[in-house]
This record gives structure tokens, C-alpha cells and sequence, in this order.
């Protein structure tokens, strides 16, 4: 692969002074050893907040960095804890100034954290999800359109958005939600050209091999590389009144096309993709039936999102394109042998 190096996925001084010369925050992430979090936290350690990280064992984040140091680890595990019934109290009693909760899946476990922190906390941030969002009616879809999305994933998801937003609106309990895409980094897969997890199809790709699109290849991908979703969250810290009752997707700038990814990565490997349109199921051989459902469950949603609102709320700029983030995903892929070229 030959094309120019990302840029660096840690924070600048100039991005960090949002927070310069404002109180120093005690800062609870929940779920932070995950995608996010391994470059969430370190932004939040470098602009001088003291960080909590919660999450249920003590697994190392997909990137090391040297604010982890500086970080406080607590082991708890969620859905044990809320089976008891004192999860949100565990995370009050951490004393919070803010909690950022990246793991939160269901409408419950929401009610049962805001009962916990009501009245406690200055802001807590939660991870949605643009699965949310059902079809596509028009493109690309802004916050503001119709949601009616299918499948466990997206119902739960949009039922814990919607309460979390009332209690915003009726409560005044100051949340926000973000809606990030499919996210992307070194550490771990991307979805690929067929909407799964596979890393053959990228092998395929780079050797010139056949690859047989489950459509036309016109259904779309919306990337987002981890280290922009850890932006947002930390951009949002910094403008408490424009974002308090609100929430925003966090994507790149342009989704992709599956065709447009397939030929973009076979670039990268010197060869032009040898892409074929399927007939029937003729583009599921090979595939387990989980890869084939993933492929399902992305083609068919092809989301495509606008991010606009978050733009004009804190002026958030993604540093990568879909492109540039997959790229990164796959030098990793490529140097942990994951990718056989």
C-alpha cells in the first residue's frame, strides 16, 4: 500500500484549548477502554482533567498511550451490577463532575444511570448510534428526519435516545447523544466492501481476486474514524449550552458506495478490482451465515448521513475521510498479518 500517511490521531494544543483556563473536571468514562475511549481518554487526560475509566475488566486499550498512566481504572460489570441494582450508585459514588457512558445500550440502563446522577453531574454524554435511523428516505439523512428503524440493535437504541432527550426537555437532566457511524481504526476490523467483518475480502481485493457484490455495489457505508467520534465528545465538554437536549451524528464528511470501496482498495494494492454483481445468492459462497446477516443488516439500512447540525453547533471537522480512516485500519490489518497480499 503507497498512499500518504494519516495525519496524527492524538489532539494538538490548539484543539485541547477548549478547555484551557476553565476548572479542571473529574470525568467518569464508562466503556473506556473501547474504540472511542482508547482516543477519548487520552484527549481528555491532555487537557488536564483527572479521568476515571470504568469498564468490566481490565482489557489494555487498541492503542497504547502515556495519559493512560494518569488515568484511574475501576472494574465494574455493568450488567451484573444493574442486575442488582446499584450500577448508577457505583458510578455516583465516584463523584463525578461528568460522565461520558459509551456502552449504554437500552432504555433501562439510561433511567437507571439519570436516576443515579439526577441533580449530581454536569453533563453526561452517551453513545448512540446512527442505527437509529431505518431506510433512507432522503439523503443524506439529517437528525431531524422521521426515524423508523428495524431490528433490536436500532429500536433499543432510539428508545434510549428518545427517553433520554425527554428527560432534557421535561427534567432538565443535561444529556446529549451521539450518533456516531461505522467506526473505524487500528485495532480491529472495518466493515468491508460486502457490509461484514470479513478480513478475506480485503485479502481478495489486494490479490486481484473476484469479488462478488451482493448488488449492484451502489449501497452505501458510512465510516467514521474513532479518534473524530472522540472529538465530538470532547468538543461537546466545551459548548455545554449549544448541545444540553440535543443530539448529533458523528460520520465523516461522505459515505461510500460498495463499488466506489472495492475499487478504492484494490487501488491501494496496485490492481483494479475484479468486482462481479451477484445473481441471487451466488454472492453469499464462502460466507458464514453471521457474514451474511451482517451484510443484510448494513446494505439494506445503507445509511448515509448528514452532519451539519454538529458542524454548525461546535464546528466539528472529521480529520478523516472514510478513506483515510479505513486506510489506517488496514496498515494494521497488514502488519498483524491479518491481510495476506
Amino acid at each position: 500500500m503507497y498512499v500518504k500517511t494519516i495525519v496524527s490521531t492524538y489532539p494538538t494544543a490548539h484543539e485541547n484549548s477548549i478547555f484551557r483556563g476553565g476548572s479542571r473536571m473529574r470525568i467518569v468514562v464508562i466503556g473506556g477502554s473501547g474504540h472511542v475511549g482508547t482516543y477519548l481518554i487520552p484527549r481528555l487526560v491532555n487537557a488536564g482533567h483527572y479521568v476515571i475509566s470504568v469498564s468490566r475488566g481490565k482489557r489494555q486499550p487498541y492503542q497504547p498511550h502515556q495519559a493512560w498512566n494518569e488515568v484511574e481504572q475501576v472494574a465494574i460489570h455493568r450488567d451484573l451490577a444493574e442486575h442488582e441494582g446499584t450500577f448508577g450508585l457505583q458510578i455516583q459514588e465516584l463523584n463525578p463532575d461528568v460522565v461520558i457512558d459509551m456502552i449504554c445500550y437500552t432504555p433501562q440502563s439510561a433511567e437507571h444511570l439519570v436516576n443515579a446522577l439526577r441533580g449530581r453531574v454536569q453533563h453526561l454524554l452517551v453513545c448512540g448510534t446512527i442505527w437509529i435511523h431505518g431506510r433512507s428516505i432522503q439523503v443524506p439523512t439529517t437528525e431531524e428526519q422521521n426515524r423508523k428503524p428495524f431490528g433490536d440493535y436500532g429500536l433499543q437504541k432510539l428508545r434510549m435516545t428518545s427517553f433520554l432527550l425527554k428527560e432534557a426537555r421535561l427534567n432538565k437532566f443535561p444529556v446529549t447523544v451521539l450518533h456516531p457511524g461505522h467506526i473505524v481504526g487500528p485495532g480491529w476490523i472495518p466493515v468491508n466492501p460486502l457490509g461484514n467483518f470479513n478480513p478475506s475480502i480485503f485479502t481478495k481485493l489486494a490479490r486481484g481476486e473476484e469479488i462478488v457484490l451482493p448488488t449492484l455495489g451502489m449501497e452505501t457505508l458510512h465510516h467514521v474514524h474513532a479518534d473524530d467520534v472522540a472529538q465530538v465528545f470532547e468538543l461537546a465538554l466545551g459548548h455545554w449550552g449549544e448541545v444540553i437536549g440535543e443530539d448529533f451524528h458523528v460520520v465523516s464528511d461522505a459515505a461510500v458506495t460498495l463499488r466506489g470501496y472495492a475499487e478504492m482498495v484494490a487501488f491501494w494494492f496496485g490492481k483494479e478490482a475484479n468486482l462481479k454483481c451477484g445473481v441471487g445468492d451466488e454472492w453469499k459462497e464462502g460466507l458464514s451465515e453471521d457474514d451474511i446477516k451482517t451484510s443484510l443488516d448494513h446494505i439494506t439500512r445503507s445509511h448515509n448521513c448528514s452532519i451539519q447540525k454538529v458542524k454548525r453547533a461546535f464546528g466539528y471537522q472529521p480529520r478523516y475521510t472514510s478513506f483515510q480512516a479505513i486506510y489506517e485500519a488496514l496498515q494494521w490489518l497488514l502488519e498483524q498479518k491479518v491481510i495476506v497480499p
